[in-house]
């Protein structure tokens, strides 16, 4: 199993280079604009997750994303993607992902038992987008 979620986790941060038409200056502050919701006003969590930040996403684009994560000062901080390990195993591939900057100084991927919105078991892909943006999101 470790093998193919490494290939999986390969395979989609590879493919966070092809991006879906936006204008990715329109991204950079919270709020992000249509088509993105903010997850706390449709999910039972917080408006602030400490180490995610604020999360956008685009309905359409679930479960994986991407989610915009935002710092407390509205600056876009990183993107992340989620994506249920059932369907990573059964062979669901995720092309074509969105990226919210395409400036990417670091990446994190790290399981997630579930929550609300991606209630099943499910690995956190998530690209920084400076230096100093994991701190930023930290609490």
């Amino acid at each position: 199993m470790k093998s193919a979620f490494t290939f999986a986790a390969i395979a989609l941060i590879s493919s966070a280079g092809n991006v879906f038409a936006h204008d990715e200056e329109a991204l950079q502050m919270s709020p992000p604009g249509e088509p993105y919701i903010q997850i706390s006003d449709v999910l039972p969590l917080p408006a602030f997750i400490p180490g995610l930040g604020t999360l956008f996403v685009d309905p359409g684009t679930l479960p994986a994303g991407p989610f915009l994560a935002y710092d407390h000062d509205g600056k876009l901080s990183a993107t992340v993607y989620m994506t249920p390990l059932e369907e990573l195993q059964n062979g669901t591939a995720y092309d074509g992902l969105g990226i919210g900057n395409h400036t990417v100084s670091g990446v994190e991927i790290y399981y997630n038992a579930g929550h609300p919105g991606v209630d099943k078991p499910h690995a956190h892909v998530v690209l920084f987008h400076d230096e100093d943006a994991k701190s930023r999101l930290a609490e």
